[in-house]
């Protein structure tokens, strides 16, 4: 299988197909989303399902754990709702993120809103907010006999050696559906453009769900439940890898359409058991740690017709609990002999009110004005070092200073939104948006406590190759956004359009940084980092988005050729000095797409900008500038069975990812310096896809 000889001569006709029932949606407002299909590229990732969409990147983690990104703002910056749920990172390192537990291959539909969020979109959060939905239920036709449908599809990447299937299976009469979906995927550590392994970069992922619903007289009921293992994943820009990972859920959801209106009810919960430590070659040794996350909650919208739109009313209850510990090491004097408290009873609620009026004030304009008020109450237990000793002692003095103040937190936040449409023709339209959003400090931002260099480093969702401590006293961050996108287009979906989109956000109390003392990374003389706080400092946000579509030429013979692109430039600064971590440099997407019939094909050039903005506190790498070029196709061979396939990287360049953080996984193959994370050298992609 290595490198699938017998199967290159297909990868110039042909992208993979895993993602083909994801549609792309368009934003109310701000990012133009101009496709989330990654260029078709099968991924074990669904953070990289929105790749070409200018404004997005994904920040590197483990090969099913990338971080979203959006204009600058990251992570848990972003609301994240899977079928309606609000999944919380249960791990110091954020490596089971929100997206990690739904797998591409079941996902059916994506929203993104960038920047200036509707409150009924989410709140906690400053950046925007992804919608995912997973396969909904099908129902036969009234009088219908029983109706039965399947799938089941493969791809795989050569640059690692993946396999991802999937198989998707229903029955349902006109009121009643049973629905089964699993995927699996498994991959090796990466080859870089150079053909050197990344190493600590193999993953495997396991992902089933059911749903069953009801449905009848203008009402619906819909039942999720599920499961998800992760037995491992390498993470190269970390100093731990996850050794397991087992999260289950249920979601019941219902709505009704009555003569006043619309309610929509759901309550949910997921609970996650993960495990870190080491299971490569690359990183040897014994240090267990363990996290036991809980989501827990429940939403309620009604949304009533007004004479010239809709009110949407809506409560919100969302719990989070988080127990984190590391036992300890036999044998050691510095993890041991007890086990380490890191987060005891972690505990997150957040109570919510929100009220929405959209307006329709004539042809031309519309409006969505927000109002959404937020209880966010935190606190923790008493914690504990490994030991007594002298070598435990920057630790044992840590923990008495947390055990000896009132750790328990409440924050009152208001989010409100403003949001109108101009339609002067049916040429061109104009969005404006105003939001003032904010987010609270998730757990680990105010309790982790450990002050020694080993314990810092286990905290840290960066990928940079610090060590992080919390803060108890931070102030959540508080965003205020200006947007406007301006659309001219014609000719329908297949005509020409060009959209731009330039934002500024100022945010009050942004969770940054200080730096408390530099350290030696694993103690090696050559590589440098630096311990840091959480803490809140003033900072800005600004930068434009594009993307555009010129059809070319169009015959019955030679099929249509359409010219896309994207670009994205943003920056982010602190008010005292110095820039944000992770901002991605200037960057396009070119591309030129062609369809014949059955057939789809797709040739395109992702552009980057050296990357010279950095982060000087986090002693963020710069990058190197590059261009890759990925060709992609697919092909109808039947109603039943569809082939695509990709080359990506295709001459094999070698790069370093802008977000991809610290080689640290490499540190001691590379001399013991830190280096910026090697990126995917080439990939024939290729896929397969099979319904009944």
């Amino acid at each position: 299988m290595k490198h699938f000889p017998l199967l290159i001569s297909f990868a110039i006709a042909m992208p993979a197909l895993g993602q083909a029932r994801t549609e792309a949606v368009l934003p109310e407002m701000k990012v133009i989303v101009t496709g989330v299909k990654d260029g078709y590229r099968p991924a074990a990732d669904t953070a990289l399902m929105f790749s070409s969409t200018p404004g997005y990147s994904v920040a590197a983690g483990g090969g099913v754990s990338g971080l979203p990104v959006i204009n600058g703002f990251a992570d848990d910056r972003i609301k994240i709702r899977i079928d309606g749920m609000e999944l919380t990172s249960a791990c110091a390192n954020h490596m089971n993120a929100p997206l990690s537990y739904i797998d591409p291959q079941q996902v059916q539909r994506i929203r993104l809103i960038a920047g200036v969020t509707p409150v009924s979109s989410g709140g906690d959060s400053i950046a925007g907010t992804i919608e995912v939905q997973s396969n909904a239920p099908v129902f036969a036709q009234s009088g219908a006999p029983l109706l039965t449908q399947g799938s089941f599809a493969v791809s795989g990447r050569s640059v690692n050696n993946s396999v991802a299937t999937s198989v998707n299976a229903s029955a349902a009469s006109d009121v009643l559906s049973i629905g089964y979906s699993g995927a699996t995927t498994r991959g090796h550590s990466y080859e870089d453009g150079r053909g050197n392994k990344v190493l600590a970069s193999m993953y495997e992922s396991i992902n089933q769900s059911i749903v069953l619903a009801a449905k009848g007289d203008g009402q619906q009921l819909i039942l999720r439940a599920g499961m998800q293992h992760i037995p491992y994943q390498g993470f190269p820009n970390q100093y731990m890898d996850m050794t397991d990972n087992h999260g289950q859920f249920a979601n019941l959801a219902y709505q009704g359409t009555f003569a006043w209106g619309v309610i929509d009810a759901r309550a949910y919960w997921q609970r996650t058991d993960h495990e870190m430590g080491f299971f490569t070659p690359e990183r040897k040794g014994t240090m267990p740690m363990i996290t036991h996350g809980r989501n827990t909650g429940y939403a309620l919208m009604a949304s009533l017709p007004t004479a010239a739109g809709e009110l949407r009313l809506g409560q919100e209850w969302h719990g989070f609990r988080l127990d984190d510990y590391w036992p300890a090491v036999p044998g050691s004097m510095m993890m041991g002999p007890r086990t380490y408290l890191n987060i005891n009873d972690g505990k997150r609620d957040r109570t919510v009110l929100f009220g929405e009026l959209e307006t329709r004030h004539d042809a031309r304009w519309t409006s969505v004005l927000g109002l959404r008020g937020e209880s966010v109450r935190m606190d923790s237990g008493e914690v504990q070092s490994y030991g007594t000793n002298m070598m435990n002692m920057p630790d044992v003095m840590a923990a008495r200073a947390f055990n000896a103040r009132s750790r328990s937190q409440r924050d009152t936040n208001i989010d409100a939104s403003a949001q109108a449409t101009f339609t002067p023709d049916a040429a061109s339209s104009y969005e404006f948006a105003l939001a003032r959003k904010v987010r609270s400090p998730n757990v680990y931002e105010r309790y982790s406590w450990g002050r020694g260099s080993m314990a810092m480093t286990m905290t840290n969702w960066f990928g940079d190759g610090n060590g992080y401590v919390g803060n108890i006293d931070l102030k959540p961050e508080t965003a205020y956004t200006a947007a406007l996108t301006a659309d001219w287009h014609g000719g329908g979906e297949e005509g020409w359009f060009l959209r731009v989109n330039p934002y500024f956000s100022k945010v009050d109390n942004y969770i940054d940084v200080d730096v408390l003392a530099p350290f030696k990374p694993y103690m090696q003389m050559g590589a440098k980092g630096n311990l840091l706080q959480f803490a809140n400092h003033d900072a800005k946000l600004y930068g434009v988005n594009l993307a555009w579509q010129l059809p070319l030429a169009s015959s019955a013979r030679w099929g249509r050729f359409m010219a896309t692109g994207n670009a994205a430039y943003t920056r982010g600064k602190r008010n005292d000095s110095g820039d944000l971590y992770r901002m991605m440099p200037l960057n396009a997407m070119l591309a030129v797409e062609h369809k014949l019939g059955a057939w789809s094909s797709r040739i395109e050039t992702k552009i980057v900008a050296h990357k010279d903005t950095v982060d000087a506190r986090r002693l963020e790498p710069e990058t190197g500038g590059y261009a890759l070029v990925n060709l992609r196709s697919s092909v109808a061979l039947s109603k039943m069975a569809s082939l695509s396939a990709g080359v990506s990287n295709l001459f094999n360049r070698a790069y370093a990812d802008p977000l991809g953080g610290v080689y640290l996984s490499g540190l001691k193959a590379n001399g013991g310096a830190l280096q910026a994370l090697p990126a995917e050298g080439r990939s024939i992609d290729l896929g397969l896809q099979l319904t009944f």
